[in-house]
């Protein structure tokens, strides 16, 4: 080292070993950031572990089986239950590092530490070992899920936060590999975020504005014992509910995952969402992780403090409120910290707009169990600074029983994924007696659950990664699950779907037509209703898993994107475009607040007034199947002037002549869609709603629906359109 390099070491004084442990130039290290950040001459590694008797810093070189040395944390080292190094001189794109933790093997005391087993760095921010998705891997590695140091280069340019109102979002929930996996896609790297970054034009096109992202936290997706009983293929763990690493995201979905580069073609990808104005929610899971139960793998948390990070029984076995074998035990002190840190971490380095919380009824959960009247987690999420803008979306229950939708801790911040909407509507479009009150409700926003929070605080679906998609809940009766090997018994068993008179495929002209009209029913229900939207990716041209509802195992054309069915399925995608340009164009079918049925604006007309075939007079009967709401114009959100909107459904197998409320003087219906009729796609172009032929009625076929705009007319036109209906 030359007099001039010893020189600027020492005008850092940090900068300057002070040990040396295996042939390593070494520090004292900082507590935090927890895990490995490169700091000037080295990196900083910090682990948390309470109980550990002592800490290791294993290092490897790229891929090798063995260490190239182990560094003993000296005693001096560890700050209160932190164990933390500065390690000089490493090549940091040559290397990949772990820790070895010892101490006592307790279960009933909760402790298992094993010091034969290389622990990954929980916070570790690229993950190796699973770098090309499905590749065979070294079963015999003494290390597979390897931590690595990313150098954060990336060049974000002007890219900031879209922070579209929640109200506005449109969100299709989509997976990245299945989104353009299938050799239809077109796209140069099929199952890859280069891949869904090609696809972006699509998603302009279709209208939507938020993506949600089934998880991208570093997973095994061959994490799954059993094989397609028919074919004998292997199965994987394709959705990845079983988070290997929280803070590195997943190398297996990066056409560049196998040179490490995967950090930043997920940021490339989010980048340009942000440029077509899409934001991006992820889909994370803090309920549970990968290590499974007392059966299950030793990858980070059970081997550093499994008392700390999991909840535990008494004698020291798993709780497992998730259905997966093992529950975070988020509500630890130590555990908040890290899921804040996690989620910021997503929000900073990575510009995520949102997060939706798998089995986020786990998240109020005490160590024992037992759910909390205030939260600490929840609260902090809330109210944490760095997220103070960042969407928060909770799946309100959890595999135990724990239901809380409407009543979830919101602190004014959470929305929920609302699956009493979901029951509604299908129970309604399905034809069941005594549900049009409850539909109702729903589409007005569910304010039995979430008044004084407003309608955004729904999250309203139809289908969802988790069920049948939307052509298979008007084809199937049952679930048909043979094909993930465990006999047809998992899955939801209360789909409320109806086949339209014949399981499965079907040639039949009739079974065909009635089948679209309910899927169109369907999404004309959920695209009119207050609350937030969200669409399953493939729904909008009729994707099917052949009546599987639950291909969390299917890698493949189940579960992948036809993109055949773009063409092939026209009408439907066509359908769907045009309603989500209609809820765009139209501010009254995105109010924040639940309508009261009064009128506070003075127009004539309450915000929102229900109908039956008598125009102002409903019928909540237990036999009524026809449901039918006018939204006044005046009373649309931000004070903005818009049309009228009627909505009017018949379940019903027969048809019925709707009366029609009469609007304000020079107003007239005009008729966006009919899901019945024969015009192009069932709508016509925003702005270029014809004048309905007799004004004060419309005649409603069986199943479908209609979506009416009541606006100013031409003076003629409006002359001839009372003529016409006062004639005989």
């Amino acid at each position: 080292m030359s007099p001039r390099d010893l020189t600027e070491m020492r005008e850092r004084v940090d900068a300057y070993p002070t040990h040396r442990i295996a042939g390593y130039r070494v520090r004292a290290g900082r507590p935090f950031p927890y895990g490995a950040t490169p700091v000037p001459g080295g990196v900083n590694f910090s682990v948390y572990s309470d109980r550990a008797t002592s800490m290791s810093l294993v290092l490897f070189e790229r891929g090798a089986p063995e260490p190239a040395a182990e560094l003993p944390f000296p005693a001096e080292f560890r700050t209160g239950s932190v164990y933390a190094m500065t390690v000089f001189g490493l090549d940091v794109e040559n290397l990949e590092y772990g820790f070895r933790a010892d101490g006592p093997f307790d279960p009933v005391s909760g402790d298992r530490f094993d010091a034969r087993r290389v622990l990954s760095d929980p916070y570790a921010r690229l993950v190796s070992g699973r770098d090309v998705w499905g590749r065979e891997p070294d079963w015999n590695d003494v290390y597979p899920y390897r931590a690595q140091v990313v150098n954060d280069d990336f060049d974000w340019g002007d890219d900031t936060p879209l922070r579209i109102p929640t109200e506005d979002l449109v969100i299709y929930e989509t997976h990245v590999r299945g989104f353009t996996r299938h050799p239809s896609s077109g796209v140069t790297a099929p199952g890859t975020y280069a891949g869904l970054r090609e696809k972006i034009p699509y998603l302009k096109h279709l209208g939507v504005n938020c993506v949600e992202l089934l998880p991208v936290f570093e997973f095994d997706e061959l994490d799954n014992p059993r094989t397609n009983p028919v074919t004998g293929e292997r199965l994987h763990n394709y959705w990845g509910y079983n988070t290997v690493s929280f803070f590195a995201p997943k190398a297996g979905y990066a056409a560049t995952g196998r040179f490490g580069m995967q950090a930043d073609e997920f940021k490339s990808l989010v980048k340009e969402l942000h440029r077509a104005g899409i934001e991006v929610v992820l889909d994370v899971v803090f309920n549970h992780t990968a290590e499974g139960n007392e059966y299950g793998p030793t990858i980070s948390f059970r081997g550093l403090d499994n008392a700390t990070y999991y909840m535990l029984t008494p004698d020291g076995q798993y709780y497992n409120f998730s259905g997966t074998g093992n529950t975070v035990n988020c509500n630890h002190p130590v555990v908040r910290d890290f899921v804040l840190g996690c989620l910021r971490h997503w929000v900073a380095e990575y510009h995520i707009d949102g997060f939706r919380f798998d089995l986020a009824a786990i998240l109020d959960r005490a160590p024992d169990g037992t759910p909390l009247p205030n939260p600490p987690l929840l609260e902090q999420l809330a109210y944490d600074p760095v997220l103070r803008h960042t969407k928060l979306i909770a799946e309100a229950w959890d595999a135990a029983g724990l239901y809380q939708v409407g009543h979830f801790p919101n602190y004014g911040r959470w929305s929920e994924w609302n699956g009493k909407y979901r029951d509604a509507v299908r129970r309604f479009v399905k034809g069941e007696p005594g549900v049009a009150g409850e539909l109702a409700t729903r589409m007005a926003g569910s304010p039995d659950l979430y008044w004084g929070r407003g309608a955004a605080a729904s999250v309203n679906f139809v289908t969802a990664h988790d069920g049948f998609t939307l052509n298979d809940l008007v084809s199937y009766n049952d679930k048909h699950n043979e094909a993930n090997g465990e006999g047809n018994n998992d899955g939801a068993n209360d789909n409320y779907s109806w086949n339209c008179g014949e399981e499965g495929p079907s040639a039949s002209p009739h079974v065909r037509d009635l089948r679209m009209r309910q899927m169109k029913n369907l999404l004309a229900i959920l695209l009119t209703s207050q609350g937030v939207p969200m669409i399953l990716a493939g729904d909008e041209v009729g994707r099917t898993q052949l009546g599987n509802n639950n291909t969390y195992c299917q890698d493949n054309e189940l579960s992948w994107f036809d993109w055949g069915l773009v063409e092939a399925n026209a009408e439907l995608l066509e359908f769907t475009r045009g309603l989500i340009a209609f809820r765009h164009a139209h501010p009254v079918l995105r109010n924040t607040e639940h309508p009261r049925g009064v009128d506070s604006m003075g127009s004539g007309y309450p915000d929102v007034s229900w109908h039956g075939v008598r125009a102002w007079h409903p019928d909540w009967a237990d036999h009524c199947r026809v449901v039918a709401l006018m939204r006044c114009g005046r009373h649309a959100k931000g004070g903005v002037p818009d049309d009228h909107v009627y909505v009017a459904v018949n379940a019903h197998w027969e048809p019925h002549d709707m009366e029609l409320p009469q609007l304000p003087d020079g107003q007239a219906w005009h008729l966006f869609a009919d899901t019945g009729a024969l015009m192009p796609y069932g709508m016509h172009p925003l702005g270029g709603e014809p004048l309905l032929e007799h004004p004060g009625r419309y005649h409603l076929g069986p199943h479908s629906a209609v979506i009416l705009v009541g606006r100013p007319v031409p003076t003629t036109q409006a002359t001839q359109a009372t003529q016409k209906e006062m004639a005989p």
